[in-house]
């Protein structure tokens, strides 16, 4: 029960990392609120969570429109009082979830580039900026941010690559604004995951693709009171794949 009474905030959580997250938060004690504009995936999620006991709330919203990030920010806050994790998960390589898969960088409209920036890195910031007046108020907080492996390589989504890259910086730059206030700041940035089959055929030094659990299994540890010296650091997992050869 590492996170009991604790109140966290996932996005992206109606499904993957982002779900399995806010199941093992709650299991372990936690309150949850899951944050995901897929509005069905999402209230299954949060009725799943409740009816194996654990206390959850699920909250629909676009996390480009900082209106609908400050609602969910106050929502927990009417909810639970408090926010002790914000775990920005929310993201994906603009080009395919867009349909644009195999379309060449330069001949992507722009307002799927616009959607990658948004997503994956303009969301986390925002909902960054909404919680952490709340955790200075408290005097502690945790932010975990989901980089990615393409973030250290480079990615053929351009603008994918780029916003990963940035969950690391966005990262050091909150443990230098939080840390004279007890709050950490870490990034996970995985490879290859199981949370689509696809995935499986991306290679790696250790010749797979990780199990969903194996990252949150991470993401856990570091938002714990396991890791409370741990701070502004990118903790890659990801079988091997940013060593190259491959």
């Amino acid at each position: 029960m590492r996170f009991k009474d604790k109140v966290a905030i996932i996005t992206g959580a109606a499904s993957g990392i982002g779900l399995l997250c806010a199941q093992e938060y709650a299991e372990e004690g936690g309150r949850v609120c899951l944050v995901d504009i897929n509005q069905e995936g999402l209230n299954a999620a949060a009725a799943g969570i409740c009816e194996k006991g654990g206390i959850a709330v699920g909250v629909t919203a676009d996390i480009r429109d900082y209106a609908q990030v400050k609602a969910a920010v106050a929502l927990t806050l009417e909810k639970f009082g408090r926010i002790d994790i914000m775990v920005n998960c929310a993201g994906g390589a603009s080009s395919r979830v867009m349909g644009y898969a195999g379309v060449p960088y330069h001949e992507l409209p722009v307002e799927v580039i616009d959607w990658g920036l948004d997503v994956n890195l303009k969301g986390a910031i925002y909902f960054c900026h909404a919680v952490l007046g709340q955790m200075i108020k408290q005097k502690s907080g945790v932010f975990i941010n989901l980089g990615s492996v393409e973030g250290l390589t480079g990615s053929a989504c351009l603008d994918y690559g780029a916003a990963k890259s940035a969950m690391i910086g966005l990262t050091k730059s909150l443990t230098v604004v939080g840390s004279p206030h007890g709050i950490r700041a870490c990034c996970v940035s995985p490879g290859p995951v199981l949370t689509r089959p696809e995935m499986a055929k991306m290679k790696t030094r250790l010749g797979r693709a990780a199990e969903t659990h194996e990252i949150v299994d991470l993401i856990l540890y570091l938002s714990s009171e396991q890791a409370a010296f741990i701070t502004g650091a990118n903790y890659v997992i990801d079988g091997g794949r940013s060593c190259g050869g491959v």
